[in-house]
């Protein structure tokens, strides 16, 4: 690609400055507050996931405790019950009314330390459970803060997608009807170039680079034939010539 219509390469300059808008409004994209605050609000959920699952399952066992502490209380209670019938029923011996007696005093004390086992595992549960609520209503309020800036974040890609479908449409219009070896050689510089694949030479700077040639450099460019398709030596994008070249 040596040549290309002086108007062509001008008109260059509009379509690099539409692909750099289109790339900011990438950026700009890609780099939205709500994602940021979104990766926040995720790794604090999955921490708090943990902690529900955790504090969950202890729940779970302390309730397994206290179901089996109820129990061993119910059946110490059941037998003192059973025994205290027959000892008011008169139907049994002196004997075996005093070892009645003896098992009573003995399921007495036994029911009085499985109470206060059954009221302490009652009581860690309690607390264990309010823990679990606050949990619970700390991962509701951090869903509703996520779902908030899942919207925003939604409304800014709605917003910079819109201006990028303005932007693009703008963008085929002016690269129509360009000459097609001039866009060829752009897209290729622009795919080597960090998306820059022309500059505007004013005066003596190049656009794209910001650097100033040589006068040696300049005027062998200003020799050139106006369809001539030249390069910016430090950087090597396409130099497109202005009235003030």
């Amino acid at each position: 690609m040596t040549t290309a219509p002086a108007a062509d390469q001008r008109r260059l300059l509009d379509v690099q400055e539409l692909d750099t808008r289109l790339a900011q409004l990438a950026h700009k994209r890609r780099s939205l507050p709500a994602l940021a605050r979104l990766v926040e609000l995720d790794s604090q959920l999955a921490d708090l996931d943990s902690a529900l699952v955790t504090s969950r399952t202890a729940a779970s066992d302390l309730r397994i405790e206290v179901a089996k502490a109820e129990t061993d209380v119910d059946q110490v209670r059941t037998r003192a019950a059973r025994n205290q019938q027959r000892l008011d029923g008169g139907q049994v011996g002196a004997k075996d009314a005093q070892a009645l007696t003896s098992e009573l005093e003995s399921l007495a004390a036994r029911q009085a330390h499985l109470e206060d086992v059954e009221l302490e595992v009652m009581e860690r549960l309690e607390a264990h459970e309010a823990v679990l609520r606050d949990l619970e209503q700390a991962q509701g309020a951090l869903v509703a803060d996520r779902d908030k800036v899942v919207a925003e974040r939604d409304a800014g890609y709605a917003e910079l997608d819109a201006e990028a479908a303005r932007v693009r449409a703008e963008r085929e219009r002016a690269a129509d009807g360009l000459d097609a070896g001039l866009v060829a050689l752009y897209e290729r510089l622009r795919g080597q170039l960090g998306g820059s694949g022309a500059a505007a030479l004013r005066g003596n700077r190049c656009e794209g680079c910001r650097l100033d040639l040589n006068g040696q450099d300049l005027e062998a460019i200003r020799a050139r034939p106006a369809d001539a398709v030249v390069r910016c030596e430090e950087c090597g994008r396409i130099l497109v010539r202005l009235t003030d070249s």
